[in-house]
């Protein structure tokens, strides 16, 4: 059997000046709640009344003004520490969690596993089956990955939370490789909570936030007593600070997967047999191999300036375009993809270098090995 990629649906991207325009009002959203000075101060601990730095109280002002949102919380523990919490605070043990069909993030399966939840599992793809589930009164929360769980998910996370919000049931989206790269994220778009990584947002390592309704959020920051448990005032600004040119950066980053995605579809590398675009965790390129070399090219394409693995998917560490496998998720669901599909994000990097590593990378993998060496 021929092995070819499905069809896949990309989420929509931001165009440039509309990401010009998002990243000018996240300064003016910083002007509205600090003053000149204390950009450049921090401070740290359990401020009496805050339970906080103020700092980060004010970093949390800011980002949830930007979100349109209630209240935001910054938490340790990245995307998994945001998703965490929310779903800590919103759920008691045994109650159902309504939840897409597909492989869960491995991350977000052991907390799960750990709250003692009971998933039920409906297919987004089906407006039918997930109407049918919410109008069973079952639910009073449901749990919605903005991004892709499987290759094939087509479902418009703005209708799954729609439907939801018609039936009375709350949402927590996950957020992840998502926020300031689509036009809306799920509080934007009527959710009780969006969790994300600011770390994936070339924030400091460790730090996440959940943005969303405040008797959420102010759960949250009651369980989050504990004075090593907080987001210090310079991790919060760190983060702000990184945040101020992640909009226009993601824009760009789109631009040029596009432009990978259908020069690779015009025949410009040898060896390359089919392209998609992908939201497979971060917007992607997707190329499938005419041989079943895919699992030698992250070694190759490294010796080429390649990066091999990922940091944080888009963190500040990551410049190099990225050539690596698929996502675990996505794997799966489909493992008999893993032999001849290779997941490429250009980071920071232009079609051209892109292309260039691929085309010498395919060309190493094709000479005899006596050549090699």
């Amino acid at each position: 059997m021929e092995v070819r990629l499905p069809e896949t649906f990309p989420l929509a991207t931001v165009a440039l000046p509309e990401a010009l325009a998002r990243q000018f009002r996240l300064l003016e959203c910083t002007a509205a709640h600090f003053e000149g000075r204390q950009l450049f101060a921090t401070d740290v601990g359990v401020v009496p009344d805050l339970g906080r730095p103020r700092t980060t109280a004010r970093v949390e002002a800011v980002l949830a003004d930007f979100f349109g949102a209630q209240a935001a919380a910054l938490v340790q523990g990245a995307g998994t520490g945001a998703i965490r919490a929310a779903l800590a605070t919103a759920l008691e043990p045994g109650d159902p969690l309504l939840i897409h069909r597909a492989p869960v993030y491995r991350t977000t399966a052991t907390t799960l596993r750990g709250l003692g939840v009971e998933t039920v599992e409906v297919d987004f793809n089906d407006p039918a089956a997930l109407d049918q589930a919410l109008a069973s009164g079952r639910f009073r929360w449901a749990y919605v990955q903005h991004t892709r769980q499987r290759l094939t998910d087509s479902y418009d996370p703005a209708a799954v939370l729609a439907a939801c919000r018609a039936a009375d049931v709350r949402t927590i989206v996950d957020d992840n490789y998502a926020a300031f790269r689509v036009p809306a994220c799920g509080v934007e778009l009527g959710a009780g909570a969006s969790c994300f990584s600011l770390f994936k947002l070339h924030g400091p390592e460790g730090v996440g936030v959940v943005v969303g309704d405040a008797d959420l959020v102010e759960l949250i920051h009651r369980d989050n007593y504990s004075g090593g448990g907080q987001v210090q005032g310079h991790q919060a600004l760190d983060a702000l600070r990184a945040l101020t040119h992640v909009p226009v950066l993601w824009s760009v980053q789109s631009q040029v997967s596009t432009e990978i995605a259908e020069r690779l579809a015009a025949g410009e590398v040898d060896g390359v047999a089919e392209v998609r675009i992908a939201n497979a965790q971060d917007r992607c390129v997707l190329v499938r191999l005419d041989r079943p070399t895919a699992r030698a090219v992250p070694g190759a394409a490294a010796r080429h300036g390649a990066a091999p693995y990922p940091i944080g998917s888009n963190s500040r560490y990551e410049i190099a375009p990225l050539f690596y496998r698929l996502s675990s998720s996505s794997l799966a669901d489909a493992p008999h993809l893993a032999d001849w599909t290779v997941r490429i994000n250009p980071m920071r990097s232009g079609p051209d270098l892109v292309l260039d590593i691929l085309r010498r990378t395919l060309r190493d993998l094709d000479r005899p090995r006596s050549l090699k060496d």
